[in-house]
């Protein structure tokens, strides 16, 4: 009975590494497509001292930020304009892939 329940745990954990990567690279797609690299940096590492460099931080603080600047909690009139319009989705995934930049 044993082996079952590892096939069925190796099962899940395989399609939730598989469903990780593909919401990093989807988030990958948006920190492109939303123009992120413009002030935080192609690969999370801003080249402006201004802005901060999102290399090394964890997907929580990424989803907790964006969501904060996009209710208006977090006050930045460029990043609330930049969060308010992405979905909950998006900030899912830019999260996962902001994690990624080691």
């Amino acid at each position: 009975m044993r082996p079952i329940w590892t096939v069925v745990f190796l099962a899940i954990a395989l399609g939730a590494s598989a469903t990780a990567r593909a919401d990093a690279e989807a988030g990958k797609t948006t920190y492109a497509a939303r123009g992120c690299i413009g002030c935080h940096g192609a690969g999370g590492v801003s080249t402006v001292t201004t802005y901060p460099s999102l290399k090394g931080r964890g997907a929580a603080f990424i989803r907790k930020n964006l969501t904060d600047y996009r209710s208006g909690a977090l006050k930045n009139p460029v990043m609330n304009a930049m969060a308010a319009g992405l979905s909950d989705e998006e900030i899912r995934n830019l999260g996962d892939y902001i994690a990624t930049l080691k």
